[in-house]
């Protein structure tokens, strides 16, 4: 059996399990190989209904009869019930808080049920348990499997852990086919974790995992302690301990980080070749502009912006990441190197100046940066542009001083293509084909780190330099995630925050609590100031499906908060659905305090700049992560006015206290990224999909030594040798990823 082999020549499959297969992208035999276990668990000792015993873990198969929804008799808590009924008799199963399990199965059903029992006496019951389908073949297969003794053993341990593998031996350790635990695999509907077990067990009988070639070399997994891929590949899905299976996610965490970083150390030495614009404004000018602030710089942005200009006036394209809470002025730091550069001339010219692109992720945030720029730049005079879908704008209007006009997008292009428009502002019009600039030098990404080479040099077009990049952020990112992700840009925080602004107070509210919280709101409003409400949801979901998510909607939400709690402010709402024209008019009438209080969901997150809005209070908290929670918090944190943050849970936990507790105590955004990315389980962390990285590869960003150490290993191997041309096998596997995530 090789790994290049459909998986369809190996398995009888039917139209169901294709299309799963097909859903969860595994294809070939590799693919199955590496689709891993999400977690393995502990099913206790194998049982019969007829023969339980109290506080025991375990596993059951037999078939459900009379499931139904009801509620507890004494908290009226909604529960699940029914029985579990095998050759010997049957036994109770009980599901708290978990209402739509008897909705999710049919009686009749074969299941693996695993968990504890529970009750007193003769009234004995499985407590929550984990349920498994098992079709009539597969639960004669597991019978078969579970009841077989193994007939060979686990490859042979030794301390450098590069055993081979022999396909005469039996690789599927007894106890992880059997009674001690099992694995877990991400499913989908036609497809169950048992059919991954007995699949995997034939795949690798059949001899896959013995002649794969390693990627990373023999010497760089014995400086860690790193197993082999082939016996990692036997250790993920079948170990004979779990420390076993806990090396396998250690080296393929290592393998998805190394992979990663050799990638942007490809794309830093390529970009260390290109030529870029010199950009070299009199610092007596730039001082001169810095010092028109409104404000007083801080000394972060002082620094910030001396790191930038120090990149530009150099001969290579500056590729700089700059991070920064909500409020710390990026937007002053991103002006200040946009006149640094129209304050230069084009090489060989007398006359003109180089340009910028500034490019945001919504229509709102383009036009609220191209206000900046107005007031930014209007002692300074220079043209600036707007594009986006729905019109253009160009400042300054010949009709009016200090005021901008709306233009054809015709007649801007033409003026961009020329150069006597500098600064171009946008969404992703900008880099459309045909938008053409003359001197592009520097281009501003607002939220979109991962714009490379490839797309400056589309907006370069036919331009032989690359414009430097500074993408921006305030989105917290964790040291790890800053290592591995943006390997390739230099990295600038801005950790200060300007002189006046206030810290927001935070308050978790418990149900009782909220009546108290919405005087308070109330006070504010009668002060004069505005609010957010922030909801999980747009909709309230199907009656018949309401298990699926007992969660606050914005549409229903902006309706009680009118009728029973703010009946004298004006309401309105925004989401995802909403067209952008609908969108811009809320907010345009939100930013002129023609609404009171906006109900939202997290659309509101990045880029919403209302000075007056100085209250938010966010329903369902527990559902965001940390890192969004502030995200949302900062929109009320845009003035010197004081600023509220109201968090109302919808568990009443310790767990999930506990974690809200770290907005409170929390001293900066960076800080709630790093405790984020340590309490919430992989997967979670917004982004990842963009990002191409696996549960496993997140679970890595944990792991500060790790990540450290790989980036290390790749940084290494490509200063011995830039185009790894003595290294075939990395070359195919970034291949492989980038090909990998282009389809995804």
């Amino acid at each position: 059996m090789r790994q290049s082999d459909p998986i369809s020549d190996h398995f009888r499959l039917t139209d169901v399990q294709k299309r799963a297969l097909k859903h969860l992208g595994i294809e070939t035999v590799r693919d199955l190989l590496y689709h891993f276990p999400s977690r393995f668990e502990h099913a206790g000792a194998d049982a019969s209904a007829g023969g339980l015993e109290l506080g025991a873990n375990v596993t059951l198969l037999g078939t459900l009869e009379k499931l139904e929804t009801k509620k507890s008799w004494k908290s009226r808590v909604p529960m699940s019930q029914g029985y579990l009924r095998d050759q010997s008799g049957r036994v109770k199963l009980m599901w708290f808080n978990q209402p739509y399990i008897a909705k999710m199965y049919k009686d009749g059903t074969t299941v693996k049920a695993t968990g504890k029992v529970t009750g007193s006496g003769e009234k004995l019951y499985i407590a929550n348990p984990q349920l498994e389908k098992v079709s009539a073949a597969e639960a004669t297969l597991f019978e078969r499997s579970e009841s077989a003794s193994a007939d060979g053993g686990a490859p042979q341990r030794d301390g450098a852990r590069t055993e081979q593998i022999s396909s005469k031996k039996s690789a599927y350790p007894e106890s992880a086919a059997g009674t001690d635990f099992f694995a877990i695999y991400p499913e989908t509907q036609g497809i169950s974790s048992l059919w991954f077990r007995h699949a995997i067990k034939k795949v690798v009988a059949g001899g896959a995992v013995e002649s794969v070639e390693d990627p990373i070399s023999a010497e760089i997994l014995k400086r860690y302690n790193l197993p082999s891929l082939p016996t990692s590949l036997v250790w993920i899905h079948t170990p004979e301990k779990l420390k076993d299976y806990e090396a396998a996610k250690k080296r393929f965490a290592f393998e998805e980080v190394f992979l990663i970083q050799l990638e942007r150390g490809l794309e830093r030495a390529k970009q260390s070749h290109e030529h870029g614009f010199p950009v070299d404004a009199p610092q007596d000018a730039v001082d001169g502009f810095i010092s028109s602030f409104p404000f007083d710089a801080t000394k972060a942005q002082r620094a910030a912006i001396e790191s930038i200009l120090h990149d530009m006036r150099g001969g290579r394209p500056m590729s700089r990441l700059l991070e920064g809470d909500v409020g710390s002025g990026k937007t002053a730091v991103a002006a200040t190197a946009a006149y640094a550069a129209v304050r230069t001339r084009p090489k060989n010219q007398t006359f003109g100046t180089l340009q910028v692109a500034y490019m945001a992720p919504t229509e709102i945030l383009a036009k609220q940066h191209f206000e900046s720029f107005i007031k930014y730049f209007e002692t300074f005079p220079i043209n600036i542009g707007l594009i986006t879908g729905s019109g253009c704008y160009k400042f300054p209007s010949k009709i009016g001083r200090g005021k901008s006009t709306t233009i054809s997008r015709t007649q801007l292009l033409k003026w961009v293509a020329n150069g006597e428009i500098p600064v171009l502002i946008g969404t992703h019009a900008l880099i459309q084909k045909s938008v053409k600039f003359k001197h592009l030098a520097l281009v501003v990404i607002d939220e979109q780190h991962r714009f490379g080479t490839a797309q400056r040099q589309k907006l370069a077009q036919k331009e032989a330099r690359i414009p430097h990049l500074l993408s921006m952020t305030a989105t917290p990112i964790p040291r790890t995630l800053a290592l591995t992700l943006y390997g390739d840009l230099d990295l600038t925080l801005l950790d200060e925050m300007p002189a006046g602004r206030k810290r927001v107070i935070t308050e978790i509210v418990k149900p009782d609590g909220r009546p108290a919280a919405y005087n308070h709101m109330r006070g504010e409003l009668e002060a004069g100031r505005q609010a957010y409400i922030i909801c999980p949801r747009i909709d309230e979901p199907d009656p018949e499906k309401a298990f699926a998510l007992q969660a606050k909607s914005v549409t229903a939400e902006a309706k009680r908060l009118k009728k029973d709690v703010f009946p004298d402010y004006t309401i309105d709402i925004l989401h995802s659905k909403m067209t952008p024209k609908e969108k811009d008019d809320v907010m345009k009438r939100f930013a002129a305090h023609e609404i009171d209080i906006l109900v939202a969901t997290s659309v509101v997150e990045v880029g919403v700049n209302v000075p007056n809005a100085t209250m938010i209070l966010i329903e369902g908290a527990e559902r965001f992560g940390l890192s969004q929670l502030h995200q949302l918090r900062g929109r009320v944190v845009r003035s010197n006015h004081q600023a509220y943050c109201f968090v109302c849970p919808e568990s009443r936990g310790e767990a999930t206290l506990a974690r809200l507790k770290a907005l409170v105590t929390a001293k900066n955004g960076f800080e709630l990224a790093e405790q984020d990315l340590m309490q919430r389980g992989p997967g979670e962390l917004s982004g990842r999909k963009q990002w191409g990285i696996s549960d496993i590869g997140m679970e890595a960003l944990k792991n500060l030594k790790l990540v450290e150490a790989a980036r290390t290993e790749a940084l290494s191997l490509i200063k011995r040798d830039e185009h790894l041309q003595k290294y075939p096998l990395l070359q195919h596997a970034i291949f492989a990823r980038a090909q990998k995530l282009h389809f995804e």
